[in-house]
C-alpha cells in the first residue's frame, strides 16, 4: 500500500521518461537491422525491458555504454527462440513482436502475466493469420498464451483495421516487411504514427495518405538499416503533471521536451477547452509544458481527440475537479487496458465524491468543482499503472490516498513517484 499525503504548493521542472512507444520500436528496429544501431533516451520501465529480452532470445545483442543503448541485429535475420518470450505486462510487446515473428520461421510461443492473459489478442491473430502465419490462442477471443507458427512466405494484405489501434497497425507492418507484395493498411481514425515515421527514418518503403478522419499505410518489403535513434519523452506521461499542476490549489509545474506530434497531444487541446492555464514552448528536443492552477469546466471528451485513449483516467481526474458535467464518449477500448480502465476510471472519479455513470460505451463524471473538495480515498489499482498515477494525482492535489498495487508503476515509470516528490516546496 503507497500513502500519498497532500501538500500545499508545488512548484518545479520534470523530465518524463522516454516514450514508451518509440522506444519498443527502436529496439524492434535496431534488431530487424543488419549491423549496430545506437539509441539514446529509451524508456526505463519494464515494458520495454521486456522487448529488449524478447530481441536478444531472437538473436539481437545489446550492450549498454555511458546510458546509451547499444543493439546490433544479426546478418543473417532474426530466429526463432528455444524458450518462450515473456511479455509481462505489455501489450505492445505481444502485439507487435507477434508482427515479427510471423515470418520468422518456426514456433513461437508469447506469454504474458495475468493482466495481459486476460487481453484479447484477436485483433492480431486474424491479419496476421490472413498473411500466411497461423495465431492461437485461448477461446474465441485469443487471449494469451500465444502460439505463432512464423512462415517465411507471408503474402501482403489489403486490410481495414476494424477498431482503430497503433498496436494493431503495428504488427501489420511489421509483418508486412517480410511479405510478399506491399500490405495496405486502412484506419477510419488516425493513430498515431510511431511506426511508420520510424520505419521510414529506417529506410523502408512507406506511404501514408489521410482520408477523411482516417488515414492509408502502404509498406513495401523490406529490411530496416541499422541508425542511431533519439527516443523522445513521452506525452502520455506528461498528461500526470500537466493535470497535476492544473488541478492542485497552488502549482507552477513545468514539463520539458516533451514530443509534440499531434497523434499524441490531443489531451493538451481538450484541457485547453477546459479553460487550463497552458502554455507550450517549442524547443530543440520536443515542447516544454507550463501548467499552473486552473479553474477547470466540463468537457467532452471523445476518443478520437485521444486515439490510444491511454490520457482518458487522467483526464477523469481533470473532470472530478471540474465545474459541470463531463462526457467521455465512444470509450469501449478502455476496456481492454491493462486492466478494465473504463470502469477504473469511473471508480476512482467516484471515489474522489462525484456522481458518475455510464451509457455503453460512454461515462459521464459530474464534478466537484475543485480537488480541494475530493475525499480521501483508498483504491485498488488492479495491477494498472495509469490508474495509480492518476490517483497519485488526484491524491496529491487533494486530501490524500492510499494506493493498493502501486508497484505496478514501475512497468512503464519507475521513477515516477521520484518525481511526483522534487515538485513539493
Amino acid at each position: 500500500m503507497r500513502r500519498v499525503e497532500p501538500v500545499a504548493a508545488l512548484t518545479g521542472v520534470v523530465r518524463v521518461p522516454g516514450d514508451k512507444s518509440a522506444s519498443h520500436r527502436a529496439l524492434m528496429l535496431s534488431a530487424l537491422a543488419a549491423g549496430e544501431s545506437t539509441i539514446e533516451g529509451l524508456s526505463p520501465g519494464l515494458d520495454v525491458a521486456a522487448t529488449s529480452q524478447i530481441m536478444i532470445q531472437l538473436g539481437a545483442q545489446r550492450e549498454d555504454v555511458a546510458g546509451v543503448v547499444h543493439v546490433s541485429g544479426p546478418a543473417s535475420g532474426l530466429r526463432a527462440s528455444e524458450s518462450s518470450l515473456q511479455c509481462g505486462n505489455s501489450g505492445t510487446t505481444m502485439r507487435l513482436v507477434s508482427g515479427i515473428v510471423s515470418s520468422i520461421e518456426g514456433e513461437h510461443r508469447l506469454e504474458g502475466d495475468d493482466s495481459l492473459s486476460r487481453r484479447p489478442m484477436d485483433r492480431i491473430a486474424v491479419p496476421l493469420d490472413l498473411m500466411g502465419s497461423r495465431v492461437t490462442g485461448e477461446g474465441v477471443r485469443v487471449t494469451p498464451p500465444l502460439t505463432i507458427h512464423g512462415s517465411r512466405n507471408l503474402r501482403g494484405i489489403d486490410y481495414r483495421v476494424p477498431t482503430p489501434s497503433a498496436q494493431v497497425k503495428s504488427a501489420i507492418l511489421l509483418a508486412g516487411l517480410a511479405a510478399q507484395g506491399d500490405t495496405i493498411v486502412h484506419e477510419a481514425l488516425r493513430t498515431r504514427t510511431n511506426t511508420e515515421d520510424m520505419l521510414r527514418l529506417a529506410g523502408v518503403q512507406v506511404t501514408s495518405t489521410n482520408v477523411h478522419a482516417g488515414r492509408h499505410v502502404v509498406i513495401s518489403p523490406g529490411r530496416p538499416l541499422a541508425r542511431a535513434w533519439r527516443v523522445p519523452t513521452d506525452p502520455s506521461q506528461a498528461a500526470f503533471f500537466c493535470v497535476l499542476g492544473l488541478i492542485h490549489d497552488q502549482a507552477d509545474v513545468e514539463v520539458i521536451d516533451v514530443d509534440d506530434a499531434p497523434e499524441r497531444t490531443g489531451f493538451l487541446s481538450v484541457l485547453s477547452r477546459m479553460g487550463a492555464d497552458l502554455t507550450l514552448t517549442p524547443g530543440t528536443s520536443g515542447v516544454t509544458i507550463r501548467a499552473r492552477s486552473s479553474q477547470l469546466r466540463a468537457t467532452e471528451i471523445h476518443a478520437s481527440q485521444i486515439p490510444s485513449v491511454d490520457e482518458a483516467p487522467v483526464l477523469t481526474v481533470a473532470a472530478a475537479a471540474a465545474s459541470g458535467v463531463s462526457a467521455f464518449r465512444d470509450m469501449g477500448e478502455l476496456r481492454l487496458k491493462e486492466s478494465d480502465r473504463f470502469e477504473g476510471s469511473m471508480t476512482l472519479a467516484r471515489l474522489l465524491g462525484c456522481r458518475v455513470w455510464s451509457e455503453g460505451d460512454d461515462y459521464f463524471v459530474e464534478g466537484v468543482g475543485g480537488a480541494s473538495a475530493f475525499n480521501p480515498f483508498v483504491i485498488n489499482a488492479g495491477l494498472d499503472h495509469r490508474i495509480v498515477m492518476s490517483s497519485a494525482v488526484a491524491g496529491l492535489a487533494g486530501r490524500g490516498c492510499d494506493i493498493d498495487g502501486a508497484d505496478t508503476v514501475s512497468s512503464s515509470y519507475p521513477g515516477f513517484f521520484e518525481d511526483l516528490a522534487s515538485l513539493r516546496r
